[in-house]
């Protein structure tokens, strides 16, 4: 069971090197999950005579005023043999044999931390203290209760001090050792009042009754001791301290326990309370109790740490890895996040993540949509055939077929393709520019760099601008094509057709017929809707190959040739991560640390049971 105390020993001292001692935090804290023993009393109830008597010791700071002003936790350690002494959490490989070292050790390392201006710090001091004449126990000695505020301190330091004592008991964690002397009226008592606020049943308060021997003549402290007074779960413990002129006179404390035992043994109104009083008694019964409460809250400790490891990684990974400090090491973080990016828009496209549909949907909706309101009986209407016909044939008019002006309505009607060819185009650019927004958006990593995230955002569109220009004249070139040379063999066939058209030997007779000029008008139209369903085939093909393949194949190519070109700071530029994002990393790290070594510490245990 011993090493139950020990580890929590381990704990608190990982918790206050990793900047975990129970404030109030936006970080989960382990310290307010562990098992704690908290010394609570007045200025002038003996609180600091307590302490010493369980260690069997001088080693507290002594004055007047508010001497104790950090929290200071002293963990005992049972030794078989060997010379006593003390280490200090923040002094890990310097032994104290000398406990007047000690004592001015804490009051030196009070003052670095809150100066020489008598204000209070809420980061504790660690105090091991390695001894044959003591048990295994943790207590953290609290600054005392005040009501009023010395010279040197702020008019708020009562209340200061009071909301630092409550920080800590009132968590149900905390095991509150309440000092009172017994030469004051028990109903004034400040750590009986406190106690009460957040312990109002006394579940997890022990009372300690100092200074029974300083009562008034005639009355004495066994209506309280037997719990007739002020009933707590636990008995009350009575302790002897030594007076002033035995801590003047350096009385030793194994001297000073004796004395302890005899004054309970042989004061008639004490005798049958004799076993459970003083000082010895009081340190074996903290020890026990604090060893049955930390083994009920293993389990507990367990599921608390696990879990939180468990949050604390999921944050980190979101908040991605620390930035690199070297140029190579900060290129290769940039053109990692880049790939990122670009898997992520590859997966759009490739219907992985919803999107790439949309594209499609321009192919077979929108362009033959586009196709099919383009007014070709307007332009074939009579009198625009008859009118294009007789410009074409000028001065001299056709002898059997009117080839020039068949060219003329044709190229004319063709041209028309190239507004639903460049909508098309268009269209695609659109959705694939909507599509590096969502693919930026659902990329954790850039998140974190708002430079890096507008940068690549820029080079992206860049990229598909430029693509897009080159399918714009790709998919126009589709259509000149067809404008520049017709397909012979369609009106090789039309002479041959006379029985659905007529004879067309008679065009140099009639050549101005509306029946002639309707059948050229028709094999106009067969033709263009011919070439129509042609391009609504070669069209998205062009499309394709030059703006969806090379996005895919080619996005950033051109950000990473000039990534190349910049220096570290160039770089560094670009990885400009919120301040607060990397305290926030580090501080978790740190948390996270913490949360492993203390799953690592009670598996340990746990195995070793």
């Amino acid at each position: 069971m011993e090493n139950l105390i020990a580890l929590v020993n381990r704990l608190q001292r990982a918790c206050t090197a990793l900047g975990d001692h129970g404030e109030e935090s936006a970080l989960p804290t382990l310290w307010d999950a562990l098992p704690s023993i908290a010394v609570v009393g007045g200025q002038s109830s003996g609180k600091s005579s307590v302490l010493e008597s369980v260690v069997g010791k001088d080693f507290l700071p002594r004055g007047s005023g508010i001497v104790t002003r950090r929290p200071l936790v002293l963990q005992l350690h049972r030794i078989d043999e060997g010379r006593e002494y003390a280490e200090f959490g923040h002094l890990p490989r310097k032994k104290f044999t000398d406990f007047a070292a000690v004592r001015k050790e804490i009051a030196d390392e009070t003052d670095r931390e809150t100066g020489r201006s008598k204000q209070i710090s809420t980061v504790p001091i660690y105090l091991s203290i390695y001894s044959p004449n003591v048990v295994n126990l943790t207590l953290i000695d609290l600054p005392g209760l005040t009501k009023v505020a010395i010279d040197g301190q702020s008019e708020s330091i009562v209340m200061d001090i009071e909301n630092m004592v409550r920080s800590y008991i009132e968590k149900p964690n905390c095991i509150i050792l309440a000092v009172s002397p017994a030469n004051q009226d028990l109903a004034t008592s400040d750590a009986i009042k406190i106690s009460r606020e957040v312990d109002p049943k006394g579940e997890r308060t022990f009372g300690v009754l100092t200074k029974i021997d300083l009562m008034d003549q005639g009355t004495d402290a066994v209506d309280i001791l037997e719990g007739k007074a002020y009933k707590l779960q636990f008995p009350w413990i009575g302790i002897v301290n030594r007076s002033q002129a035995d801590i003047n006179k350096n009385v030793d404390m194994i001297a000073a326990r004796r004395r302890e035992r005899e004054y309970f043994a042989q004061t008639p109104q004490y005798k049958h309370l004799a076993h459970r009083m003083g000082s010895e008694h009081l340190g074996k019964v903290l020890s026990k109790h604090l060893e049955e409460v930390i083994k009920s809250r293993i389990p507990g400790l367990q599921s608390l740490i696990n879990k939180t490891i468990i949050e604390l990684e999921s944050e980190l990974s979101r908040l991605g890895r620390p930035i690199a400090t070297d140029a190579g090491g900060k290129l290769y973080m940039i053109m990692e996040i880049c790939r990122v990016f670009d898997g992520i828009f590859k997966e759009h496209l490739d219907g992985v993540r919803p999107g790439g549909d949309q594209v499609y949907n321009v192919f077979d909706n929108q362009l033959p949509a586009a196709l099919k309101r383009l007014p070709f009986d307007k332009h074939l209407a009579m009198e625009n055939v008859r009118k294009l016909i007789t410009e074409a044939d000028g001065y001299q008019p056709h002898l059997i077929a009117p080839e020039q002006g068949y060219r003329r309505l044709i190229e004319t009607a063709l041209i028309t393709i190239k507004g639903p060819s460049e909508v098309a185009v268009d269209a695609v650019h659109g959705i694939l520019k909507e599509l590096v927004r969502k693919s930026i958006s659902e990329t954790v990593e850039l998140k974190q760099y708002p430079s890096l995230r507008v940068e690549v955002g820029n080079a992206a569109v860049e990229s598909l601008n430029r693509m897009k220009e080159e399918s714009r004249k790709a998919t126009l070139q589709l259509v000149d094509m067809e404008c520049s040379y017709l397909t012979v063999d369609f009106f090789r066939k039309l002479p041959q057709d006379v029985e659905k058209g007529g004879n067309p030997t008679h065009s140099i007779f009639d050549r101005y017929n509306d029946s002639y000029l309707r059948r050229v008008g028709s094999n106009v139209l067969s033709y263009v809707n011919m070439v129509c369903a042609s391009l609504r085939n070669s069209i998205p093909k062009s499309i394709v190959y030059c703006q969806v393949r090379e996005a895919k194949r080619s996005l950033l190519d051109h950000f990473f040739a000039e990534l190349g070109k910049r220096e570290a700071r160039q770089l560094g530029t670009l990885l400009d991560e919120d301040p607060a994002v990397m305290q926030r990393r580090l501080s978790l790290s740190k948390r996270l640390e913490l949360y492993r070594a203390a799953q690592a510490e009670i598996d340990s245990v746990a195995w070793s049971k």
